[in-house]
């Protein structure tokens, strides 16, 4: 792992970031606006993790979500390893980890939490998402919770910075609505829209300061 890299990470991530701006850089046009999250809205902890990749890169962890579930709105989509905050947890960072933890099998004593980028808020599930980003010195052997998870998807965080991984596409939903012109990244072959590519996005403008 590049310790100098993530060094430079977790001081970017103390200066002011882009938010709302960059999150619209990959928001699908007429569903995402700027929205303040209501009081009663569910919070959820997410965590951005960068680990050394197995040909010597870096790479960000992400994970596809099962289809088990009719009524998940996320099912079958990719996204950042976390969930919802619960009562065990005393606070959403711990949350973050330990659903990486629950999902995955990375244990949060190795995660080094650099910091975090700006809430973003999900009306049509009403969470509002807080995302942490973080590293693990040595590759971990995922240990997927097979009911949550389908699988776990490696890229390298350099090719991200390319827009030539950005495009657009049709995506139907699980209630059969199509939406046309949606901004993704290109995960070798598999589609990052939706919160985590607004999120993503993000993460870009951050990750080009270092």
């Amino acid at each position: 792992m590049d310790i100098s890299l993530m060094q430079n990470i977790e001081k970017a991530l103390k200066d002011s970031l882009p938010g709302h701006k960059a999150h619209m850089e990959m928001a699908v046009v007429g569903h995402h606006r700027k929205a303040e999250a209501p009081g009663k809205a569910n919070k959820a902890g997410v965590l951005a993790l960068f680990i050394p990749g197995e040909n010597g890169c870096t790479e960000l962890v992400f994970i596809r979500r099962s289809s088990h579930y009719h009524d998940d709105r996320h099912k079958g989509q990719i996204g950042f390893p976390g969930g919802k905050k619960e009562r065990v947890d005393s606070d959403i960072r711990e949350t973050a980890l330990r659903e990486t933890y629950e999902e995955i099998g990375v244990d949060p004593v190795e995660v080094e939490v650099l910091g975090k980028l700006s809430n973003l808020y999900i009306p049509v599930s009403n969470f509002l998402v807080y995302p942490f980003v973080g590293f693990v010195r040595s590759r971990p052997k995922f240990s997927l919770q097979e009911t949550e998870i389908a699988e776990v998807i490696t890229c390298d965080y350099k090719r991200l910075l390319n827009y030539d991984c950005r495009n657009t596409t049709k995506i139907e939903l699980s209630n059969g609505i199509h939406l046309e012109n949606v901004p993704y990244f290109d995960l070798k072959g598999k589609i990052l829209w939706g919160a985590t590519a607004m999120m993503m996005a993000e993460l870009v403008h951050v990750l080009k300061r270092v």
